[in-house]
């Protein structure tokens, strides 16, 4: 037996020993990149000089929305406070898994953010959540849409008959890291003693929604809201449910203003849901998402005057100031501002960005479809939409500007959904909208298409994925206070 120095093994082990870190470290930076804030997605955004004014109704194909979002208008608005919805206000309406992927469908690949803007306040280190593949799982979805007896009648896909299921098994795979599965048990332990809210319009409800049909599998939940709030409350973890109506996320008033008539929704761009800030503080985690409603007729109010409108400028001889985009990235600023800085608040805010829509080939009213989409779309059938792609650039605007005025010990998180849901056009409702055995859902003998919803998710469908998304965002800043 040879027997070396023990000088020479030092050393052997020390090498051997630097080796493997090297290897480690590298690994670990190239598998789970630092930070998720998103302030470096679009450099100069707030500097775009680009003229929305020319854009007519038209061609702004979430412009279509207004009927659908009209038929679904909650009833006196929706609040909460913290721990308490009331079951006549809803409109008519596990473990972690590996997947058994048998099909890819594309890539989304983005420049990461920048990772020197701390100003969110979010430690977020996880990989990167938006940028990744849909794939297929044969596992299935997390719940039926006979398992949850709130879920809204019209994004009951299943059970206003429509015949393909695939919508209902694509999952979303990060480029860099597995999104887990939707775990109730343990996403119930996490926000023990906590509230989580929902605050926007239709399309926040369909997520809320969403988390309450994925929970209610686990544990049926008690009813504790009145005419003013819906509040779901799930003993177990004394965790509760929170859902608040806010169309623009800013005040909306009604009364004549100037040479405002009245009944034209005037949008107080600088003023937030004054029912927003009576309850926000109280909540842990807040969902912040919006964008639709200001496809709807209305005029814009800034420091009181009157700056613009959507669908409504009565004075042909002088231009507005801004648009409905504009105004959107204004009104996101504003409600993120008031989270950013009230020392009352410690919460974690999630912003949801702007969920699009798949009217393809026309507005809603004008021969927009989505019918007979049944896989998520390849990059060669993605249908462009330019008004989406706006909306997006100005919420993160209006984001960028809030959290650089950050003061507080609250944490604020994008979400940014956008570009990997634009690929999901399979999963909206289409012409299936209600139980009605007599509703049309092919093109008649003149060639029309029947009525659609493409802004709505199905359920089950797509929006679960968002709701995996949010656990797993919890997750990683509850973690991170530990």
């Amino acid at each position: 037996m040879v027997v070396y120095p023990k000088s020479l093994i030092s050393i052997v082990v020390l090498l051997v020993g630097l080796a493997l870190f090297f290897i480690f470290a590298s690994f670990h930076l190239v598998s789970q990149p630092i930070g998720s804030t998103v302030h470096g997605y679009f450099n100069g955004v707030d500097d775009d000089s680009t003229n929305y004014d020319t854009v007519n109704r038209d061609s702004l194909i979430s412009g279509g929305n207004e009927t659908l979002i009209d038929s679904q208008i909650e009833v006196n608005g929706i609040a909460g406070g913290k721990h308490e919805g009331n079951g006549d206000l809803i409109e008519k309406s596990q473990s972690n898994l590996v997947l058994n992927v048998t099909e890819v469908v594309h890539n989304v690949e983005h420049p990461l953010p920048d990772l020197n803007n701390k100003s969110s306040g979010s430690i977020d280190s996880g990989c990167d959540l938006y940028h990744g593949k849909w794939v297929y799982d044969t596992s299935g979805p997390l719940y039926s849409h006979n398992s949850c007896p709130i879920l809204t009648q019209m994004q009951n896909c299943q059970g206003n008959g429509r015949p393909d299921k695939e919508y209902e098994n694509w999952r979303w795979k990060p480029s860099q890291c597995d999104l887990p599965r939707f775990n109730a048990k343990k996403f119930l332990e996490l926000m023990r003693n906590k509230t989580i809210a929902f605050i926007g319009d239709s399309v926040a409800r369909n997520q809320m929604e969403s988390m309450m049909c994925i929970l209610w599998q686990v544990e049926v939940p008690k009813n504790r809201g009145n005419r003013r709030m819906h509040r779901y409350y799930f003993k177990s973890t004394s965790t509760m449910v929170v859902r608040i109506w806010s169309s623009w996320l800013v005040d909306k008033t009604i009364e004549r203003l100037d040479f405002a008539p009245e009944g034209v929704d005037k949008v107080h761009l600088d003023v937030p849901d004054p029912m927003l800030m009576e309850f926000y503080p109280n909540y842990d985690v807040i969902i912040l998402s919006s964008g639709h409603w200001f496809a709807k007729q209305s005029a814009y109010i800034l420091n009181n005057e009157i700056v613009g409108g959507q669908l409504w400028w009565p004075d042909k001889s002088r231009p507005p100031k801004i648009n409905n985009i504009d105004a959107f990235g204004i009104a996101t600023e504003t409600a993120i501002t008031v989270m950013a800085t009230n020392p009352n608040y410690t919460g974690l805010t999630i912003v949801r960005s702007y969920s699009p829509d798949h009217y393809e080939g026309g507005a809603w009213n004008t021969g927009g479809s989505c019918m007979g989409k049944v896989k998520p779309a390849l990059d060669g059938e993605l249908a462009e939409n330019g008004f989406t792609k706006m909306m997006h650039a100005q919420q993160m605007s209006g984001f960028n500007r809030a959290t650089k005025k950050k003061t507080n010990k609250s944490k604020i998180v994008f979400m940014d959904i956008t570009e990997a849901f634009g690929y999901r056009h399979d999963g909206h409702p289409g012409p299936y909208r209600s139980p009605d055995p007599k509703k049309k859902t092919k093109r008649g003998p003149d060639g029309k298409l029947p009525p659609q919803d493409c802004l709505h998710w199905c359920m089950p469908g797509p929006v679960d994925i968002w709701n995996e998304m949010i656990f797993e965002i919890i997750r990683r800043e509850f973690k991170g206070n530990q």
